[in-house]
């Protein structure tokens, strides 16, 4: 009897792993919220877009400054510009549902062409620790104005 509860309580700790704690999809989900304006004047005003945003696992951001995870693309550029998001939750936090909004603030916007004004979009998405790219949201159209 003695051989059969050594041997069930072995079995009972060697089974035993770290607990997941996430509830929902680990692959981040971003939605807009909104813009600070719809018509700017280069150089002077900054735009925010206000974004809603869910991880299921709740590793969104990093620790490194040089890791950028947020990629925002203006349509009048051919290629997007990426920021940095620090760690939403500290990084030996175990893993956990998060969800929030943050403001994405977009300084000195400027005039390409020669014209008094241009209209844009700007497409954003946001990647986590683990490589997962979030869908991607688009803002309505801005002016940004002489």
């Amino acid at each position: 009897m003695n051989k059969y509860l050594y041997f069930i309580s072995l079995l009972f700790f060697i089974s035993c792993s770290e607990e997941q704690f996430f509830v929902g999809d680990p692959v981040p989900k971003i939605s807009f919220q909104g813009l600070s304006s719809d018509r700017l004047k280069q150089f002077q005003d900054t735009l925010a877009i206000r974004i809603e945003y869910e991880d299921g696992d709740g590793d969104l951001g990093f620790m490194s400054a040089d890791s950028l995870s947020l990629e925002v693309w203006d349509s009048r550029l051919s290629k997007p510009d990426f920021y940095y998001i620090p760690p939403m939750l500290p990084l030996s936090a175990k893993p956990t549902r998060i969800s929030g909004t943050w403001q994405v603030k977009l300084k000195n916007l400027f005039l390409i062409g020669a014209g008094a004004q241009e209209q844009t979009q700007f497409q954003i998405r946001v990647k986590d620790r683990s490589g997962h790219w979030s869908n991607q949201i688009q803002t309505p159209s801005l002016v940004i104005e002489k």
